[in-house]
């Protein structure tokens, strides 16, 4: 490992890689904390800081702890492009590493195995441990108590996560925390870098969400049916219910998204990303075989399906990445970390709803590859996804000492679960009757677009060039919104007998229009829409949009197309 192989790799680092580097290799303590957008390279970076220390001397050994076998094997095939030979497959038993390797990869898991091997390894030698994710180190007590007790006596210590968030109190290993003042204290990044500055870089890919509501039908275990619509107000036991019905193999909702989604997938491949994939994220393996027998129905090709963290896994992802085929399914090991730099496209049929679970999954489609490659996330219109899918380049730094309550989801009409209620979601609580599916919006650069979306709606939107500068995109979408609210606002001529609308769907389409009529407002002047929204309130009077009846949502939709600026 020589100098000049040091400073070529230095050359080739993006400026984000080269200005956290400088920061890091300046630092005098043990600890150094990065946090970087998923696809944002943060492995190089670790890598070529590793190469920096070995080479001044200032480590001999490298010990990579990652949250899964696979990303061991991951970290050890990339580290072999720096010149860095790293075991991934260290066994406590023996505490063996052969000579030849620069170090070794484990998991947080077989850390908590056995923590003294890994301590007196660490005292053996100047040891630089690389904590990948770190903030699953927290994810079990033991785990967290054994990363301190295994790697406190390490020269340095590299801590890399794409969301430093956890929604507990168990801290994250060598972390820094500062008190806020309202009796919390905040974890704090050495160097962060966010999705928005990434995407200016060009370093990740433009993300476009398209929500699919639909009614979900259930039986309770009184026998009483209950139709609900996706995203609409309801308890959290009802859209947890709604949500898991919508997400059912046998129902005609999921069915309905994969085709869509597999249109947008071609229209990519068509549109000048000839490999584009897409990933289906399932809640367990069960969902995860019958959707992909749904594909295979669809497209006409099995897709790839990786079911759990075992040997083949590994195999089976890399075979994908490696080949052209459309689609892979797989449950929650693909949403970290795993690198398949053509994923274009991803669904998003699970019923997890943590904001580190969403980043970390929408995450897998945001590698920019070159110019102008776009990314379209497929998701149920639940009110809580569409608040993460609104904030992709929201800070989420971890919070020790935060009340336990959460009103954050009242304005979006997520109404918690409060505590001491029984979770009724499990097997058995209910049955699920079906659901259908429907277009509902598409959701870009924190702003709704299409809020009166059709059929033909979603073909437009699905048709969207895959080959587009984040700036093209929102021009698109603008001239496509302001299309529409033209279209409602001009006088319809009479058509032939018709059904009235139901109460519920009159407010929901009202709904739909203020939320229009906000996002134009935000792309013409920059205000956010929650500050659009509390003036919309506070000259019209009711309350949340979320609760507004029919009258204060036609006076706050009156006001807005008043006060256009």
């Amino acid at each position: 490992m020589t100098g000049e192989t040091t400073s070529t790799q230095t050359r080739s680092l993006r400026k984000w890689q080269r200005r956290a580097l400088s920061r890091y290799l300046l630092n005098k303590t043990d600890d150094f904390m990065l946090v970087a957008t998923p696809g944002a390279g943060k492995t190089t970076f670790a890598l070529t800081a590793a190469v920096e220390l070995m080479t001044a001397g200032t480590i001999d050994q490298i010990i990579i702890v990652t949250p899964t076998d696979h990303l061991k094997a991951q970290w050890a095939g990339v580290a072999a492009n720096h010149q860095i030979r790293i075991d991934p497959k260290f066994s406590t038993t023996t505490g063996r590493v052969a000579g030849d390797y620069h170090g070794f990869a484990t998991t947080y898991a077989g850390v908590a195995t056995a923590p003294d091997v890994f301590k007196m390894r660490v005292m053996a030698k100047k040891t630089l441990v690389i904590l990948d994710e770190v903030h699953h180190a927290g994810d079990a007590k033991s785990w967290g108590d054994s990363v301190r007790r295994a790697f406190t006596p390490a020269v340095k210590r590299l801590a890399l996560t794409g969301t430093p968030f956890r929604s507990d109190d168990s801290p994250i290993p060598f972390a820094t925390y500062e008190p806020v003042g309202d009796g919390t204290s905040r974890s704090v990044a050495d160097y962060n870098y966010g999705y928005s500055e990434a995407l200016s870089d060009g370093v990740v890919r433009p993300v476009i969400f398209m929500a699919y509501s639909g009614e979900a039908r259930w039986r309770t275990r009184a026998g009483d049916e209950v139709t609900m619509r996706l995203g609409d107000v309801a308890l959290a036991e009802q859209t947890q219910r709604a949500w898991h019905t919508a997400l059912d193999a046998e129902g005609d909702w999921i069915a309905s998204v994969l085709r869509a989604a597999d249109k947008r997938l071609m229209q990519l491949r068509i549109g000048g990303v000839p490999d584009a994939g897409g990933l289906v994220i399932a809640s367990d393996q069960s969902d995860a075989r019958a959707y992909a027998e749904l594909l295979e129905h669809i497209t006409g090709q099995k897709p790839t399906v990786v079911l759990s963290d075992d040997r083949g896994s590994s195999a089976r992802i890399a075979k994908f990445s490696s080949s052209t085929d459309p689609w892979i399914v797989a449950v929650r090991m693909v949403s970290e970390g795993v690198d398949i730099p053509r994923l274009g496209v991803l669904v998003y049929a699970t019923n997890v709803g943590t904001p580190m679970f969403f980043a970390q999954a929408v995450g897998r489609v945001i590698r920019a590859r070159r110019s102008r490659e776009t990314a379209t996330v497929f998701l149920p219109s639940i009110m809580r996804l569409r608040a993460l899918a609104s904030e992709m380049e929201a800070e989420r730094d971890h919070v020790l000492g935060a009340p336990k309550h959460n009103d954050e989801w009242d304005e979006l009409g997520q109404v918690e679960q409060q505590p001491g209620e029984k979770d009724e979601t499990e097997e058995g609580a209910f049955e699920k009757l079906g659901a259908s599916a429907d277009f509902d919006d598409v959701i870009f650069d924190g702003a709704t677009w299409g809020s009166q979306a059709d059929e033909d709606d979603e073909q437009e939107f699905l048709g969207i060039p895959g080959l587009l500068e984040p700036e093209q995109v929102t021009t698109l979408l603008r001239q496509r919104q302001e299309k529409q609210v033209s279209r409602a606002s001009a006088p319809k001529a009479e058509p032939g007998p018709r059904r009235d609308l139901a109460h519920h769907e009159i407010v929901t389409n009202l709904r739909k229009e203020l939320n229009s009529l906000v996002s134009l407002r935000f792309q013409r002047t920059g205000q956010k829409h929650a500050i659009t929204h509390a003036e919309a309130r506070r000259v019209c009077g009711g309350p949340p949009t979320s609760v507004a009846n029919a009258e204060q949502l036609r006076a706050r939709i009156d006001y807005l197309r008043k006060n256009r600026s």
